[in-house]
């Protein structure tokens, strides 16, 4: 796997989908050491500088069904860093409700592929200090601002992290594409940061959280009954 380091850049997500599109689908870590226009789930932004650790991971991929892969990769790095980080559903690890780093993934087609397989963009930011902004934020709600690395692993460097994350990151992925999201639900499951906790999607549905099902969606008891929720933003019910 070759590892690319860049001083700084638009977005390694973006980068990466850009060479697909023209035709490389080379596996490949593009580390940035700062980014001018990260982006998050959703379109969100999501800068980076010197305190945090970005990059984008890209490999061709043919899963059977590619749901839980975001909460596979949250398990691999979880494990890899340290045993107090949970996995927030559906992208975004955790310390003690806050938030320490995000994934974004995206796909695009493979000219001349097999079936199934596309090239994935595996994007993952690290927080190794809380952003600055959120000294402002702690003041007023000290769970919703965010939290750094080195709050549990103290003076740990980017690229120490990297080496920590990388290659268990790719060796997961591999198993995920042969065998699915369950080799990784029980490790998920000791990790769940929702459980217990009431909770709302972005489409306003509000209820409690049951849990992550066979292919990684989230079930949630609503008034109504029992759904499944694949793809929205969750908040906690305070």
């Amino acid at each position: 796997m070759q590892i690319e380091f860049i001083s700084s850049i638009d977005s390694t997500n973006s980068e990466l989908m850009r060479r697909a599109a023209a035709g490389d689908y080379s596996t490949v870590c593009l580390v940035a050491k700062a980014q001018t226009a990260g982006r998050g789930r959703l379109g969100r932004a999501w800068l980076s500088d010197e305190h945090s650790l970005m990059f984008s991971l890209g490999l061709p991929l043919a899963p059977a069904n590619w749901s839980g892969l975001s909460l596979a990769v949250g398990v691999s790095i979880a494990e890899s860093l340290h045993p107090s980080i949970q996995i927030k559903w559906p992208n975004d690890l955790w310390v003690d409700g806050q938030k320490l780093a995000g994934i974004l993934i995206e796909t695009t087609a493979i000219k001349g592929a097999s079936v199934g397989e596309r090239y994935a963009v595996i994007g993952i930011g690290i927080n190794l200090e809380a952003p600055q902004a959120a000294t402002a934020q702690a003041a007023l709600d000290a769970k919703a601002a965010p939290i750094g690395l080195r709050k549990l692993i103290p003076n740990i460097k980017a690229e120490t992290t990297l080496e920590r994350i990388l290659q268990p990151l790719v060796d997961n992925i591999k198993i995920f594409e042969q065998h699915g999201w369950k080799p990784y639900a029980a490790s998920f499951t000791k990790r769940d940061a929702l459980q217990g906790l009431s909770i709302k999607v972005s489409s306003g549905v509000a209820g409690q959280y049951l849990g992550i099902g066979e292919t990684g969606g989230l079930m949630l008891q609503t008034d109504t009954g029992l759904q499944t929720i694949i793809s929205h933003e969750v908040s906690v019910c305070r």
